[in-house]
């Protein structure tokens, strides 16, 4: 499917620019940009050119927004068609979803999100997305005068913004103490203009040593391989043999529904060796020309193997008791491990663990590939606790 991804702010600025410096050749991606009201965050990113960064609100001044999300909703109401023509230089009118990318505890990506997918909604006919980044509670304590927090020391149990400075466990949390309040009401934003809202639960992916600063790059990069993992999991190489089961973007639309509720993704890999096609030259001069079938058994087990990983593995978020009204599993990697009777058992099994029948599925054919993986999306799930959490700071 052709995505165009929206970083808006800091994290989601980081995010899109990740994508572009990993994915920018790939056919899934249709259009990147990422605007925010900070020019230095803007110029701090590396693959997206100039055309493709755009500052906005000039009222926020050199300091920011300073957490205020009341001013950023102001700043996303008056913007968002400005925003939306800053767009139409990489055809956006030809992209089957868009993407908004988002640290909701933030102000102003967060602040601008609903009233861009809003202006988006209202001129394509395309799904709006939003892949947000929670904000953990270390983020809303007052930091202590003993150096750099490690979100184990302070108890946190939720996401991150995907903000912070520098590399390695040391660098320090960020001090946010409106990150959950604001990330509570852009969820609930979210919800009402976007088809669906995928949250990242950075927290839980932070190991115990880590500051959520220090974690900043690694997590970014989990998001990334996620969004790419999804929706580029229907595009084969050109010359490719068509899948038996293609994916497109209409299978995520309905996999992730259209009332803004809560999807996660899961996410697994399994190397495996490639099939030997025979001699280079066909000849034989180097042995047999006929390809090196797989074996059977091996096939299933690592079909087994990433189904079960994407599903009760780490997911961008908690799926309480792995249950979902809808499911979809893509299964792909080199055509000879795409062994069609276990991916119809996997399917199976996943419909028991999610407990519907409402599954979609897909393969994803690899020629040249070295692994099979396997793509999970849960929509319909029942509220996280993180989540509930979150909202709690608001009732």
């Amino acid at each position: 499917m052709r995505l165009h991804v929206i970083g808006l702010g800091g994290a989601g600025g980081r995010v899109a620019d990740r994508l572009a410096a990993a994915h920018g050749d790939d056919p899934f991606l249709a259009g990147v940009n990422a605007f925010d009201t900070d020019m230095d965050a803007l110029g701090a990113l590396d693959a997206l050119g100039e055309e493709r960064r755009y500052r906005f609100g000039d009222a926020a001044g050199g300091d920011g927004l300073q957490g205020d999300l009341h001013a950023g909703r102001r700043l996303g109401d008056a913007h968002a068609s400005e925003l939306g023509r800053a767009m139409d230089d990489q055809r956006p009118s030809l992209a089957e979803a868009f993407l908004l990318v988002v640290g909701l505890g933030g102000a102003a990506g967060a602040g601008a999100a609903p009233a861009l997918a809003a202006e988006l909604s209202r001129l394509y006919d395309a799904p709006v997305y939003a892949f947000g980044f929670l904000p953990t509670r270390a983020e809303t304590e007052k930091p202590d005068d003993d150096g750099p927090r490690s979100a184990s020391a302070s108890g946190a149990s939720g996401a991150g913004s995907g903000a912070g400075a520098g590399d390695g466990s040391a660098a320090p949390t960020p001090h946010r103490p409106l990150a959950e309040r604001n990330a509570a009401r852009t969820l609930d934003a979210l919800s009402e203009e976007c088809a669906a809202v995928f949250p990242f639960d950075n927290a839980a992916w932070l190991r115990p040593s880590e500051t959520l600063g220090g974690a900043r790059d690694r997590l970014n990069g989990v998001a990334v391989e996620r969004i790419a993992a999804l929706f580029g999991a229907g595009e084969t190489p050109e010359g490719t043999e068509t899948p038996q089961q293609v994916l497109d973007a209409s299978d995520v639309a309905r996999a992730a529904g259209g009332d803004g509720e809560v999807a996660a993704i899961g996410h697994a890999t399994q190397a495996v060796e490639a099939p030997d096609s025979g001699s280079k030259f066909g000849l034989g001069l180097f042995g047999s020309s006929e390809p090196t079938e797989v074996d059977t058994s091996a096939a299933v087990s690592a079909i087994e193997t990433v189904i079960r990983k994407a599903t009760r593995g780490k997911n961008t978020i908690e799926v309480p008791d792995g249950r979902a009204d809808r499911t979809l599993l893509v299964v792909g990697g080199p055509p000879a491990w795409l062994n069609r009777e276990a991916i119809a058992d996997g399917r199976r099994w996943l419909a028991e663990e999610a407990g519907s029948d409402a599954i979609l599925s897909g393969d994803a054919p690899v020629p040249e590939g070295d692994e099979v993986f396997a793509v999970v999306i849960r929509s319909g799930i029942d509220e996280p606790d993180r989540i509930r959490e979150i909202r709690e700071t608001i009732e």
